[in-house]
């Protein structure tokens, strides 16, 4: 009996998965779980997650629930333990205790140095950027999830480095609101795209991806943004662990596939023209490229599925021309002399509008957009820019009674001649505004921020020399009162038009007053050609329809009004059959 239960003990223990283990570190007892597939193999990668504060290895093993996934990717997980259930943020105890856990994983189940990661949660996540500037020479990507530096982050690892940080927009632990501004500083580190290719929604509705890259060496860096999540791990039809690792796993310390990146243009290239056809120069597309273990035979480029050009000298560039109206999205491919390919895209995009062109997308809180400029007297911010706290930049409405959800905030600090404003394809921008002759009306709708005897605002079309085409100057009638969650109801919708005599390329201005700290919040303008069509369906013949006029302040009439207006037919059925939009 007792041979029998020694038996079935030597099994479970041979085929256990998940143990506790000691380990000394600079003469500290320390200690971690581990789990480990059956059938690892060798050479499989290494997931390091560590717990959040007052937190254990076993509850973040709870939270992670990666067993499944490693199971099927064949991988070993540790979960550490931090002294006192916390981590070292600014010292080195920490960092060389993940570093002894890779000796020790590579002496007991041989794993392969190049692809080992590291997540943790909360004050694990902080942790984790703190080993970014540390050991970005042993970790091959990082997986910070709902934590970060607080106190500001630095940037100064030793190379650039893969990131995926997942957080919840809800978090009343570790602020969402936070997360953009230390991912700025890594998008930059890591020669990253400014401007963030998004996927809304991705995988569920609650998700959206940004993904900034490829960067330098290939690497990205990855917002997982979590509509209305808190702070915990979440698992819900999408695994976290799971993302971590389809994303971990595309990188190794050991880099074989060739590098690409374009530098010219810049991604995100609009221009909008109005009033005719697009007259867009040809471009060039220059790309840089490199192989880490080998060269570069040669770079192809493509508009879309088309091949533009193959070049297999560097610099790398092609010409683009003949670009019509739609989004292009550009790519540069290497290809190296053993076959490997890497790849870099950006997006051109070529608008002609027709009726009423919303120029302000105002989408995404803290952030001046892409396309606009902002000067406060001390500041200017080029969109796109993301993870801003104070200054010019978007603003989120919250109160229950509020005219709109999100417009962009303008200040003067000095009160200097024309130091606050903000503006539309200016030549700092990647936009370009192409206007054809003819009669324009700009509709607007613009309050003060916190002026309770209100400040006048000054709307300006200009050309890129600055010189002034149209110009008006009004006065909001309501005033916010410093604060996103107060109520203000009673905005208007403004218009001033102009005429422009020559073709060519102008910016639109927003102004405030020229006193100190005067300001403005504009939530919507609209540019609109006299004589543009919007939406024709033609009316046949057989078709019996009748005619109702509308001013374009909404009211109706059975006759057509002096101005401009918007002529609509509409069937018996009480379909609209055709829609005109006219200046008389």
């Amino acid at each position: 009996m007792k041979k029998i239960v020694f038996l079935l003990l030597s099994i479970m223990i041979s085929t256990a998965s998940v143990w506790a283990v000691d380990i000394t570190v600079d003469n500290t007892k320390r200690n971690y779980l581990i789990y480990v597939p059956n059938n690892l193999g060798e050479k499989r990668p290494l997931l390091i997650s560590c717990h959040g504060m007052n937190q254990d290895a076993a509850y973040q093993k709870g939270m992670l629930q990666i067993e499944s996934i490693a199971d099927t990717a064949k991988f070993v997980t540790v979960f550490p333990n931090g002294i006192n259930k916390s981590w070292d943020l600014s010292g080195n105890s920490d960092i060389h205790f993940v570093e002894a856990l890779i000796d020790e994983m590579e002496q007991k189940y041989n794993i392969d140095r190049n692809c080992v990661y590291l997540s943790g949660f909360s004050m694990g996540g902080m942790f984790t950027y703190h080993a970014m500037n540390r050991i970005a020479d042993k970790i091959a990507a990082f997986a910070p999830i709902s934590g970060y530096p607080m106190w500001g982050g630095s940037y100064t690892s030793a190379r650039p480095v893969p990131i995926i940080h997942t957080h919840g927009t809800s978090d009343d632990v570790v602020a969402f609101n936070g997360v953009q501004s230390v991912l700025n500083g890594w998008i930059q580190r890591n020669g990253c795209p400014a401007t963030a290719q998004v996927t809304k929604p991705y995988r569920a509705n609650h998700i959206t991806r940004h993904v900034w890259g490829p960067g330098e060496n290939g690497v990205e860096v990855v917002l997982m943004e979590l509509a209305g999540k808190g702070h915990w791990i979440s698992n819900d039809i999408v695994k976290t662990g799971e993302e971590i690792w389809l994303f971990c796993k595309r990188f190794s310390l050991e880099q074989k596939d060739p590098t690409v990146k374009i530098t010219t243009p810049q991604d995100g290239l609009a221009f909008t023209t109005i009033g005719g056809p697009s007259d867009i120069p040809p471009l060039t597309i220059e790309a840089t490229a490199s192989d880490p273990d080998g060269v570069v035979a040669h770079v192809s480029f493509y508009d879309g599925d088309v091949c533009l050009a193959e070049s297999s000298e560097a610099p790398y560039t092609c010409t683009l021309e003949g670009l019509t109206a739609g989004e292009h999205h550009i790519r540069a491919v290497a290809t190296d002399d053993e076959g490997r390919t890497g790849s870099h895209q950006i997006v051109i995009s070529v608008k002609e509008p027709t009726g009423n062109f919303v120029f302000t997308v105002f989408q995404t809180e803290g952030c001046v957009p892409s396309g606009w400029t902002t000067y406060d007297g001390e500041v200017m911010r080029t969109g796109l820019v993301s993870g801003l706290t104070s200054g010019c930049r978007t603003l989120y409405f919250t109160s229950t009674q509020h005219d709109f959800d999100r417009a962009l905030y303008v200040r003067n600090i000095y009160g200097r001649q024309q130091e606050g404003y903000a503006r539309f394809a200016g030549e700092e921008t990647p936009s370009t505004l192409m206007l054809y002759p003819g009669n324009y009306r700009i509709y607007y709708r613009i309050v003060n921020w916190n002026q309770p005897d209100f400040s006048p605002i000054t709307i300006a079309l200009e050309d890129m020399n600055g010189q002034t085409i149209g110009t008006e100057t009004f006065t909001p009638s309501c005033n916010i009162g410093n604060s996103t969650s107060n109520n203000f109801t009673g905005t208007t919708t403004e218009s001033f038009n102009f005429d422009v005599t020559e073709k060519g390329r102008y910016r639109i201005s927003f102004y405030t007053a020229d006193s100190p700290w005067a300001d403005m919040i504009l939530s919507r303008a609209a540019i609109h050609r006299d004589g543009d069509v919007v939406g024709i369906t033609p009316v046949t013949d057989d078709t019996h329809y009748r005619t109702v006029y509308y001013h374009l302040s909404g009211q109706q009439t059975d006759t057509p009004p002096h101005g401009l207006y918007i002529e609509k037919h509409i069937s018996q059925d009480g379909k609209v059959k055709s829609q005109l939009r006219i200046h008389q």
